[in-house]
């Protein structure tokens, strides 16, 4: 079988909350057929950037999981085949932000987006959960 070289759809997040918790075991399976395929080179998948942080928050808020599980989920949905994650080295630098800094994912995410654009400086009011860390100043306008 050859490779498609087009997108042929992008993923939602309940996909991903379903394959990576197996809480619904037909659903699940549905998932995992469809990743299968995508593997095969029969479908090609994206996941937004944006699915990956609601995932962190559902996994977070709804299942109650701590950031060590979210963390380990969510690098095995940037390592599943068949998956292309949009902006995947900056989401597994943020993991690690997110677990070493002890900060919201979102946050984190944030932090590694100004740093691979090279943007030394974070505007905020929330300082309580931006940190100074690895060379961010964070301001208020």
């Amino acid at each position: 079988m050859t490779k498609q070289s087009r997108i042929t759809a992008v993923v939602d997040t309940n996909l991903l909350v379903r394959y990576l918790t197996e809480d619904d075991p037909v659903k699940a399976k549905a998932v995992d057929d469809l990743l299968a395929r995508a593997e095969q080179g029969r479908e090609r998948l994206l996941v937004p950037s944006v699915v990956v942080a609601e995932l962190v928050w559902v996994l977070e808020s709804y299942y109650k999981m701590g950031t060590d599980q979210v963390a380990e989920l969510v690098e095995a949905m940037l390592s599943t085949p068949g998956l292309e994650v949009q902006d995947a080295s900056l989401i597994r630098a943020a993991i690690v932000t997110y677990l070493t800094d002890k900060v919201d994912f979102i946050d984190a995410w944030i932090m590694e987006f100004a740093r691979s654009r090279k943007v030394d400086r974070v505007y905020t009011f929330d300082k309580r959960h931006f940190k100074e860390i690895g060379g961010l100043k964070v301001l208020q306008p």
